[in-house]
């Protein structure tokens, strides 16, 4: 077992106190917006063997098999295939979408074909991985998550009452789902930025109004009222409105695929994803929006967020289940009386607790205690188990089926 020495990145969107809290450090005053906890290059965890502070992804390239497990070593190669972390956001972020495998490796091949720098701001894909991920929310959490019916956002559009909103209204109930979906994201982020920057100030004032009322939308018109307070004019604010709108309350969470655009607005949660960089962007950002390659990465179809509920394990575990192979999270709540609780894999872990605290157990009788905020790193094999009063998250890379 190792204890996780964690970065936190300042991102502009990042709360300035909702980690903090968490943690129980003095807000700096300044967004911090993710805590990292895993092996990614950009802000890997530093473990301390007893040599001094070592990067987790060095550790871990040292010894791939004994850290991951022949099995993930073998699938992954010599790295950890996830990323958790703990997300808390104020302000939202960007509107995206995250390629499959085949896109992602495509891609990449292709940018490095053509000899784009890796730290190009125009570059799309950084690696050649895809980017499946889940957020738990440990707050009340709000985000947009997948297209909703064209017929539906049509009828939400309407009744913005914005005239050079009409077309796309006209647009949406006159083609089927996907040309419908795929004509109006596309004439959204080409069309000319005075003309939209005025159409996203008029319908901004009209959301503002209608999210005083009683429809329907009225959650949702609030949401984009304040988006469009953030991004004043963005074309992003009018693609945001073809997304649903979702509520997360704590311990409810939300899985997010390869080509559903979606964005998170406001919340704390815990993030797992695959551990990939890559993102496309569709607005809401300063950063580079690449329109063309976008459009060919976006899954043009309705769907309704499915909130995931964590179902129970013979084990005591909640799990929150995904279709995806580098990654499974769960979650133990953990009680006096109630009993140790057994950990033991054969693919590495890491160890989150987010409320009390946890004592873990080596079966050489090893202890770690982790406080809320507080993580750990357990390789592949190693027998632990936990148990105390609070809750804890673990992440780990799910067994060969």
């Amino acid at each position: 077992m190792d204890r996780l020495v964690n970065t936190v990145r300042p991102y502009a969107w990042g709360s300035t106190t909702a980690i903090p809290e968490l943690l129980g450090t003095p807000p700096t005053g300044e967004p911090q917006a993710e805590l990292w906890m895993g092996a990614h290059p950009g802000a890997p965890s530093l473990v301390d063997r007893g040599t001094g502070p070592v990067a987790l992804g060095d550790v871990i390239a040292a010894d791939p098999e004994g850290e991951l497990g022949p099995a993930a070593a073998r699938r992954f190669g010599p790295r950890l295939p996830f990323l958790l972390k703990l997300l808390a956001a104020a302000d939202p972020l960007s509107l995206q979408v995250h390629p499959d495998l085949e896109q992602a490796r495509a891609g990449f091949a292709d940018e490095e074909a053509r000899h784009v720098p890796l730290d190009a701001a125009h570059r799309n894909y950084k690696d050649a991985d895809h980017k499946p991920e889940l957020i738990c929310a440990l707050t009340p959490f709000e985000g947009l998550c997948g297209f909703r019916a064209p017929d539906a956002t049509a009828e939400l559009l309407a009744a913005l009452d914005v005239d050079s909103l009409k077309p796309y209204a006209d647009l949406l109930h006159a083609h089927p789902e996907d040309a419908a979906l795929r004509e109006m994201l596309t004439a959204v982020l080409s069309a000319e930025r005075d003309a939209m920057a005025e159409t996203v100030q008029r319908a901004a004032h009209a959301a503002e109004r209608l999210a005083t009322g009683t429809g329907p939308h009225r959650a949702a018109y609030a949401a984009y009222a304040s988006i469009a307070r953030h991004y004043p004019g963005d074309p992003g604010v009018i693609a945001a409105m073809l997304l649903n709108h979702v509520r997360l309350q704590p311990g409810e969470a939300l899985y997010l695929g390869a080509g559903v655009p979606h964005a998170y607005l406001e919340g704390l949660g815990v993030e797992i994803m695959a551990n990939s960089d890559n993102v496309l962007r569709c607005g809401l950002t300063p950063k580079h929006v690449d329109v063309p390659e976008l459009l060919r990465i976006v899954r043009f179809e309705a769907t309704e967020p499915r909130v995931l509920r964590p179902e129970a394990d013979p084990d005591g575990a909640e799990v929150y289940e995904t279709p995806v192979e580098e990654f499974r999270l769960s979650r133990y709540a953990l009680a006096p009386g109630s009993g140790p609780h057994r950990l033991d894999a054969g693919t590495p872990q890491i160890l989150l607790c987010v409320a009390g605290s946890a004592r873990l157990r080596g079966a050489d009788g090893t202890e770690l205690a982790l406080a809320r905020g507080e993580s750990a790193y357990v390789q592949a094999g190693e027998p632990v188990t936990a148990d105390g009063e609070g809750s804890l998250f673990r992440a780990v890379v799910p067994a060969p089926q």
